[in-house]
């Protein structure tokens, strides 16, 4: 049996590039250095800019792998977005900043980058999922200067949206047993002191302490049963927005836990792309 069709061509060809160094940054104490990789998904249409979203594994700031949700940022990026996977150091090789700091600069390689990957450099979101939740609204709300180092420093490490999943929002209001536990705690080992002891240097690192009218729009996404950041943490990154009167939107999805199956559902995933396309807009004909 033969079957000639026609094919109608409406959509670009999608390319995956994987482990494009953005940044070279100290490692063994110091007395070597290592590449920082990301990995981007972009529409080969030299016609259009689109809108790029930058996701950040998580992992408890002592774990990450760049590549590990690359199925879904496909579908992510075939909704009519530039999507890009960075990593960044986590805790064991040091303490809070450095891994904002990788992030910021991830933002600015792909804006720097913009012509190569079809990027719009002025409509970028973030999201990540717990500690890369974190670090989506830290970079979303972070404008000081101090975390911008290294290259590409003409360009701008500012976000128009942020999508962060579970995200830890203030670590002082974790419910540490004791002192001595906290001590042990993931959120100690990312500032590099003990958050229940330290409490003033711990709230420097906490996204609500950089909330403002200004921020951009949030559409934080926490599971009700969170047995790994109490969903409690999803509500008041939330409330301190919308005190603030910025524009945001907590989805609770009822019954889910801590990274599991209903965050990877369809549902979930389209009200995502909804929220990017509002907030950041559709592709547009380059001028």
């Amino acid at each position: 049996m033969k079957e000639k069709v026609k094919v109608k061509v409406e959509a670009p060809q999608y390319a995956v590039v994987s482990g494009v160094t953005f940044a070279q940054v100290d490692a063994w104490f110091g007395h070597t250095r290592r590449d920082l990789k990301m990995d981007i998904i972009y529409p080969e249409d030299k016609e259009k800019k689109y809108p790029c979203v930058v996701w950040i594994c998580g992992g408890a700031w002592r774990a990450m792998d760049r590549s590990a949700h690359l199925a879904y940022l496909a579908e992510l990026a075939r909704s009519g977005f530039v999507v890009a996977s960075v990593e960044y150091r986590t805790s064991n090789e040091g303490p809070f900043p450095i891994q904002l700091i990788d992030v910021k600069a991830g933002i600015r390689y792909l804006k720097a980058m913009s012509d190569r990957y079809n990027i719009d450099p002025e409509r970028f979101g973030v999201m990540g999922e717990s500690a890369g939740g974190y670090l989506a609204a830290m970079a979303a709300l972070v404008e000081d200067k101090a975390y911008d180092v290294g290259a590409f420093l003409d360009d701008s490490s500012k976000v128009q949206a942020a999508c962060p999943w579970y995200p830890p929002a203030d670590v002082t209001a974790f419910p540490y047993p004791s002192p001595v536990e906290a001590a042990a705690s993931m959120e100690s080992l990312l500032l590099g002191k003990n958050v229940a002891q330290y409490r003033e240097e711990a709230l420097q690192i906490c996204p609500v302490t950089y909330v403002t009218k200004d921020a951009p729009p949030f559409l934080i996404i926490h599971g009700n049963n969170d047995h790994t950041v109490p969903f409690s943490q999803g509500e008041i990154l939330h409330d301190k927005l919308e005190e603030a009167g910025a524009d945001v939107k907590l989805l609770i999805l009822e019954g889910a836990d801590h990274a599991d199956m209903p965050f990877f559902q369809e549902e979930i995933w389209q009200r995502i792309v909804a929220f990017f396309k509002e907030k950041l807009g559709a592709a547009r004909t380059r001028k």
